[in-house]
């Protein structure tokens, strides 16, 4: 049997409508699927509302009571009964989800509520929640919920995956691109490219925002935050290079476009001239260096624009080796530190030993006079 639908309320959202109304509070629920995870976001009306829903349709009301509604405090203006009502709605759902019973989320309502897919008439996986679980379910229910996805740690690991899929996917339409002979396949492949990296930049920026509400709120260690952050920031740092080599491709195409238009009539002028020799295979003394596969279909500004980014990723790599050097310069100095002052207390050890052996020494002596 598969495992049962996790879910939770780790954060809450305070929300603030375009048409000038009041603020309101959202609260991120989380689920997590055997294979994916996402977030909801819902105020509490929403719950009032499925409460009744799920009473009438059952003829009993949910195992855990909800929490009461405050008609002279806001959870806007009071994080502590923020946290009450969230810590309540938390139980409130996981006492529906997590038990044997499962009349209140066999409904409709509640696959609803939670934007779970409709379940199949048979012959599909079921979980013990009533949750089809072969059925494909976006990684974020909602694209406002994205920050507030990016704020829980397992589901920013299940964001992070998704981007390097889009780098991964901008890389390979990139390669096709530059390997590619016709003109259609090319633009496709540009375009593929175009819509990953777009993609990617978009999850980038929750991604960054999610790893600071996590360091505020202490749900990530230290080393944990900054493996993470190390992860971001050399998804960046590909994304760019992966950005320039996508314009060079693009300015590469329209040169060669404009050099293939003029340049037909000196091709076959230049045939003319020099015959259907073909050139001499081997060595010549003075020629340039023979082409290989990324500089054959490249012009001149292309191999340049091409040997600057070899450049700038050698430049950055040395820059990153320079800070690792630093850190290991750091961390031996203060070793070095360390083993000097226990070096010194050892010394103070060997010294008070000394003075107890002479002491010692002293008496018994006098106990053998005595």
């Amino acid at each position: 049997m598969a495992p049962p639908l996790e879910i939770s309320i780790p954060t809450t959202s305070l929300h603030t409508p375009d048409d000038n109304s009041k603020p309101y509070t959202l609260y991120n629920i989380t689920l997590r699927l055997p294979l994916r995870s996402f977030v909801v976001q819902k105020r509490y009306s929403d719950f009032a509302t499925l409460h009744q829903t799920l009473t009438s349709l059952v003829g009993a009301p949910p195992p855990a009571p909800l929490p009461a509604k405050q008609w002279f405090r806001s959870t806007v203006s009071s994080p502590d009964l923020t946290e009450q009502r969230r810590a309540g709605l938390e139980r409130y759902m996981r006492a529906i989800a997590e038990p044997p019973d499962r009349r209140w989320r066999d409904t409709p309502a509640w696959r609803g509520f939670l934007n779970l897919p409709s379940s199949a008439v048979g012959g599909s996986a079921r979980s013990a929640s009533g949750v089809n679980v072969e059925a494909r379910v976006p990684a974020i229910g909602l694209r406002d919920a994205t920050l507030a996805a990016a704020s829980d740690p397992a589901t920013w690991v299940d964001l992070n995956k998704e981007m390097k899929a889009e780098l991964s996917a901008a890389r390979a339409a990139l390669a096709r691109r530059e390997h590619t002979v016709g003109e259609k396949e090319g633009r496709e492949a540009e375009s593929q490219a175009r819509r990953a990296l777009i993609k990617a930049g978009s999850l980038l920026k929750p991604l960054e925002e999610g790893l600071k509400v996590m360091k505020a709120s202490g749900r990530l260690g230290g080393g944990e935050f900054t493996r993470r952050r190390d992860a971001v920031e050399a998804a960046k740092y590909e994304k760019g290079l992966l950005d320039q080599l996508a314009s060079a491709l693009v300015t590469r195409g329209a040169a060669s476009a404009a050099v293939a238009a003029s340049g037909a009539s000196a091709d076959s002028d230049r045939a003319k001239l020099l015959g259907t020799a073909r050139r001499p295979v081997g060595r010549t003394i003075g020629a340039p260096l023979p082409e290989t596969e990324e500089t054959r279909e490249l012009d001149n500004e292309g191999v340049l624009e091409r040997q600057k980014l070899v450049v700038q990723e050698q430049d950055e790599r040395v820059n990153l080796l320079r800070s690792a050097v630093s850190k290991l310069n750091q961390l031996g100095t203060a070793i070095d530190d360390e083993v000097t002052y226990q070096n010194g207390l050892l010394d103070q050890a060997n010294d008070a030993a000394d003075n107890l052996q002479r002491k010692l020494g002293v008496a018994n002596r006098r106990a053998k006079n005595l």
